[in-house]
Formats: C-alpha cells, structure tokens, sequence
C-alpha cells in the first residue's frame, strides 16, 4: 500500500542535529495520520507521499521547517515569588508571551534560578536548529474512520485517548 491521504503511516526514524549527532535514536517509531493532520513536520510527509514499508527517506529540516526560529523575546526574567516553593530548572509552565494580544499559549522553560529572579524561555530546545529527519516506512495502512474523524492516528506510536 503506497502513503497517501488518511492512511497511517508508521516510521523507524532518526533525528539528527547540523553535527551529525543523534537527538532522537535511531529505531524510535512514531505512527501519523497521513495527508495534511500536522502530526508530522509538513516537508517530512510531503516527502513520504507515494512511498510504501520498506523505502528508505531522508530529509534535511531548515529551522522554518522544524521548530522555527530562536525568538529572543520568548525569554522572560520573572519575580521569584510567582512560582511555587519547589521550582527547579528545567520546569515547565504555560503563559502568553509580553506582548501578545491573542490567546496563544507557550510552554516556558525554567532555565535559570536566581535569588529573587527567575528565567523561563519559551523557545522549543531545538528552536534556530537545523535538523536532519531521516528513517524507513515501517507500515502503511488505511485509517479508520475514528483516526480521521479525530485527525491523527490511534494506537501504538499513535494517540492514545
């Protein structure tokens, strides 16, 4: 069976970064609703389009194509005593950036603790990063009526509810 729209695609995959070093390992499996659900990177599935178990693929991910671009005002320096007692670097929280007039929510990271200060940076950690997605179509076969009712895959490496 060839990828093509609402089919569930399963890849054997590696993530590597611009140094050639592993971010993901090699033989992580991840299962997606195949034809425009945003459960992949869109240059990934636009590179799968046609391919069937057993292909090899290889794609090279400008940050615009992964995580985006490293945006310096995602970086916020807050009172201490807006956290709670236990915080530790590498917490995280949900908050809207300085600034925003929508309701767009961003994960913060807790990347530095200081006395009366905190740091949170709301940049996902491979944010500015040139990536390398390259793996093997696993399986292919076509989507239920669930997966594309709820717009992603269902099951092992997929969503489960």
């Amino acid at each position: 069976m060839n990828i093509t729209k609402d089919t569930v695609v399963t890849l054997r995959f590696e993530l590597l970064n611009s140094d050639g070093e592993s971010i993901e390992n090699s033989g992580s499996l991840l299962s997606y609703l195949h034809g425009g659900y945003a459960g992949i990177f869109p240059m990934v599935e636009e590179t799968l389009e046609g391919k069937r178990a057993g292909d090899a693929f290889s794609v090279s991910l400008e940050p615009a194509d992964a995580f985006g671009d490293y945006d310096e005002h995602l970086i916020r320096i807050e009172p201490r005593e807006v956290f709670p007692g236990d915080l530790q670097v590498g917490m995280q929280f949900e908050g809207v950036p300085q600034g925003e007039e929508d309701d767009r929510w961003v994960v913060y990271t807790v990347t530095d603790i200081a006395e009366d200060k905190v740091v949170v940076d709301g940049n996902h950690p491979l944010a500015g990063e040139r990536l390398l997605f390259k793996g093997v179509v696993a399986e292919v076969r076509a989507a239920t009526q669930d997966e594309i009712h709820h717009g992603h895959a269902h099951g092992d490496h997929g969503h489960v509810h």
